[in-house]
């Protein structure tokens, strides 16, 4: 082999390593997890509060607020906070 093939391959042969070092790099995976999640929770509040406003499902800070308000005056029928 001559002087510049060898250079060559030692050029492909590092280049091939250095992208292969790049794809196992894994320092910025949690940060990337963390931002899915928080927009998937985010998705999952939009959504909920899309149906409460419809009127699809009851509103939960109503339905606890009137059942204990049946706690504190005990002529309302009872205590039933949720």
């Amino acid at each position: 082999m001559t002087d510049i093939t060898i250079r060559i391959h030692m050029l492909v042969t590092s280049a091939i390593s250095s992208i292969f070092s790049d794809l196992k790099n894994e320092s910025g995976q949690d940060m990337i997890e963390y931002a899915l999640f928080g927009g998937l929770l985010a998705t999952i509040i939009i959504a909920v509060a899309a149906l409460i406003t419809a009127g699809t499902i009851p509103n939960p800070a109503e339905t606890l607020l009137s059942g204990l308000g049946g706690c504190i005056d005990f002529t309302a029928g009872g205590c039933t906070p949720f």
